[in-house]
């Protein structure tokens, strides 16, 4: 989800639900220790709660940046061991990973050593060379006792060797049944699903199996689908009853924003999804295309395109 769940794009997530777990996008851990380490990290409290996903494998630095996520506020810390492109590969990140668990053991480790904070591994079920179910719960069980207690596991392996991301994401078949197993064998371990999930009966299926499930592009294309997530899983009144009221309330953040000098595309390349679907959308997603990038622009060019959506007082909130 890189260069995708923003903080522009997580501050519209919140304002369709108060309870949802928020991931940022993966920061390595190069780019916080010799980058803008303020720039990375920068997020509005409204954006809680927030996990600060790492991209990383020395021991060191992972503790170096663990203990930055809890100074700058952030509720959860996740190592990322799941993605699958060549650029983090050449550097011992991501999915390659999952070859190494003794080195992904030492990471955690010393995370938890630097933090208070909970330490969690976003992970695949294999990858090419290492796809057996023996090698997933040598993985589970080598990081589990370093200390993790939370593992999110992508249905899927990741083929390293000959398939782009965007195929990594389509082509290895989904394996539910075997998150399902890593449950039923590590009972005391909290197992999160993710991978290709759509719907919410979806998401009821697979809590009967897992505790929990995560939503990656499906909520980033279609973010209204979080607009009823307080309600069905956490017995909580919607946050919003339309998407107009949603994007109302982003106003003040898009003109703080603003001020601050970022550019209005910068921000309302994350809003396109939210009509998804509905009369008027591909009017509101044109005009944003069309106006947002141009010298100048500000808060009017949404407001604009909010206008050409026809507005429904109530809503139902998300597709079942």
């Amino acid at each position: 989800m890189m260069d995708w769940t923003t903080s522009h794009y997580r501050y519209l997530a919140r304002m369709l639900s108060r309870h949802t777990l928020l991931y940022t996008e993966m920061v390595t851990t190069g780019a916080l220790i010799h980058g803008d380490t303020e720039r990375f990290l920068r997020h509005n409290e409204a954006e809680y709660p927030l996990a600060l996903q790492l991209g990383g494998s020395d021991a060191r630095e992972l503790a170096h940046c663990a203990a930055l996520a809890e100074r700058f506020g952030f509720d959860e810390v996740n190592l990322n061991v799941g993605c699958p492109s060549d650029r983090v590969q050449n550097n011992m990140i991501g999915a390659c990973l999952m070859g190494h668990p003794d080195k992904v053991a030492d990471g955690v480790r010393a995370m938890i050593e630097a933090t208070d904070l909970p330490v969690t591994v976003k992970h695949r079920i294999g990858i090419d060379g290492r796809e057996s179910w023996e090698e997933l719960c040598e993985f589970v069980e080598k990081v589990a006792d370093a200390g993790c207690r939370t593992f999110i596991a992508h249905a899927r392996i990741a083929i390293l060797d000959g398939l782009s991301p965007k195929e990594n994401r389509e082509v290895p078949p989904l394996k539910y049944d075997w998150v399902y197993g890593l449950k039923e064998k590590y009972p005391d371990l909290e197992i999160i699903i993710n991978g290709g999930i759509k719907t919410f009966d979806e998401c009821h299926q697979h809590l009967a199996h897992t505790d929990g499930v995560m939503l990656g592009r499906e909520a980033y294309h279609n973010p209204w689908l979080l607009a009823g997530v307080d309600q069905a899983f956490f017995g909580d009144t919607p946050a919003v009853t339309s998407r107009h009221d949603a994007l109302r309330a982003m106003f003040p953040f898009i003109e703080s924003e603003l001020a601050r000098g970022v550019y209005l595309g910068h921000m309302t390349r994350h809003l396109l999804g939210l009509f998804h679907g509905q009369p008027g959308g591909r009017r509101f997603r044109r005009h944003i295309s069309e106006n947002a990038h141009r010298p100048g622009a500000g808060l009017e060019v949404v407001e604009q395109a909010l206008a050409m959506v026809p507005e429904q007082v109530t809503e139902e909130a998300a597709p079942a």
